[in-house]
């Protein structure tokens, strides 16, 4: 079991392109959207690494600060193969402060800012990831990669789950699923989380992947749950009036799709009638996942990149800049422009 090809909206790319030729092509900044008080038991880190992903940093600061690992917070994991700065909260509770410059001696890691916050950082309160990617050694009809780079700044692109959730060649998706089919027997935190997102993120891109080959993706449908753009609200939608189509055309609202687990779905009964046909062959899936005690929750099917805008470069490159929602990928927007393919260092690490 791997990961199915990803339909994407409109018409195919028809330009390739590589990708992550070196860390400096793969830019990635968080941004946290709220300042830490400059006080409390919380260190902040504002930490630049580049070749490391981010559970290797968060064990190397437990080691450094003698902190254990459950107190050590951040918001999203950051793609090992790229340069990347994001933060790390670290609860010291009255133990000394070391010195945090120590992170660098490796050459990998630059400490960018120390500061305190009341609170630990928890995952997924950062209000965007800024990319800033360069495409190499691209090929193909220019007049067509023009036309997909004004699509995506339009319209938004498919919210997919990116191929790093389900591991190189979906080999995390294929162990997560014979995990399951073994009755999930007990593992370690860590990797139980990572196996249970592959399922989930396996079942929300089947449901999307339907939409995108209909042409829904971006429109409400009667009986659809809906996500106001740029917050977790949501509700349901029996019937979309013109307001409704005004809005969802706009980017102020978009359709959303299960994220699987126990509760009750708030789509209408039409909605839930075709979802069950395309899960028919995933119900063991849905069953592993509600009997794990995940709760439903909603994502939303389209995600709009902001502020989105490009240039060619002298030496015939092509640069990317744009924001993204926290768990959204930046590969789920470049596989609207081109058919790329990995450099010299690999594929990501997990969320974007």
């Amino acid at each position: 079991m791997i990961a199915s090809p990803r339909p994407v909206a409109g018409q195919a790319p028809t330009v390739q392109a590589r990708i992550r030729t070196t860390p400096e092509d793969f830019i990635v900044r968080e941004q946290l959207g709220f300042s830490p008080d400059g006080q409390g038991e919380h260190v902040f880190l504002h930490l630049e690494k580049r070749g490391l992903n981010t559970a290797d940093l968060a064990q190397r600061i437990a080691v450094l600060s003698a902190t254990p690992l459950r107190d050590i917070g951040f918001s999203g994991m950051k793609d090992r193969h790229a340069l990347t700065r994001q933060w790390f909260s670290v609860g010291l509770a009255g133990r000394p402060e070391p010195d945090w410059q120590a992170l660098s001696e490796q050459g990998d890691v630059a400490v960018l800012e120390v500061t305190r916050h009341l609170k630990k950082l928890r995952r997924g309160v950062h209000r965007a990831n800024r990319f800033i990617l360069t495409l190499r050694e691209l090929r193909g009809d220019l007049q067509s990669l023009m036309l997909s780079l004004e699509q995506v700044r339009a319209q938004g692109v498919p919210n997919y789950f990116g191929e790093q959730r389900f591991g190189h060649s979906g080999a995390t998706l294929l162990q997560a699923r014979q995990w399951q089919v073994r009755g999930g027997r007990r593992l370690s935190r860590n990797k139980r989380s990572l196996y249970l997102s592959a399922l989930r993120a396996h079942i929300f891109n089947t449901l999307l992947a339907a939409r995108v080959t209909e042409g829904s993706w971006d429109r409400v449908l009667p009986g659809d749950v809906c996500m106001l753009q740029g917050t977790r609200s949501q509700f349901s939608c029996e019937q979309p009036d013109s307001e409704i189509e005004r809005r969802a055309a706009e980017g102020d609202i978009h359709p959303a799709l299960p994220m699987w687990g126990r509760g009750k779905l708030m789509q209408g009964a039409e909605r839930c009638a075709e979802q069950a046909d395309l899960l028919a062959a995933e119900q063991d899936i849905c069953s592993f996942l509600e009997a794990q005690g995940l709760s439903l929750d909603y994502r939303p099917s389209r995600v709009l990149a902001d502020d989105f805008c490009w240039h060619f470069c002298d030496d015939g490159s092509l640069r990317l800049e744009f924001s993204l929602s926290p768990g959204s990928y930046a590969t789920a927007v470049l596989a609207q422009i081109v058919e790329y393919k990995q450099g010299n260092i690999g594929g990501g690490e997990g969320r974007e």
